[in-house]
């Protein structure tokens, strides 16, 4: 099984998810824009039942990889 970002342990257990508006508020954009990005494969999602859940891991790596390119 591969390992999620940033766990070396690779125990999904450990992971914490985050709701489209608590990554809102983190990434300070409208949660139509998280959707946008879960939609298009930009940033991964699980879904449960008719909403999604982020990896937090994934919401700072996506961060990470935006800050870095706009230099």
């Amino acid at each position: 099984m591969a390992s999620t970002t940033g766990s070396s342990s690779g125990d999904i257990s450990e992971v914490k998810f985050l709701t489209v508006a608590e990554v809102a508020t983190v990434m300070r954009v409208s949660k139509m824009t998280v959707y946008r990005l879960v939609h298009s494969g930009e940033l991964p999602a699980v879904r449960v039942g008719r909403s999604f859940r982020v990896p937090e891991d994934a919401v700072n790596e996506y961060l990470r990889k935006s800050f870095f390119q706009t230099g």
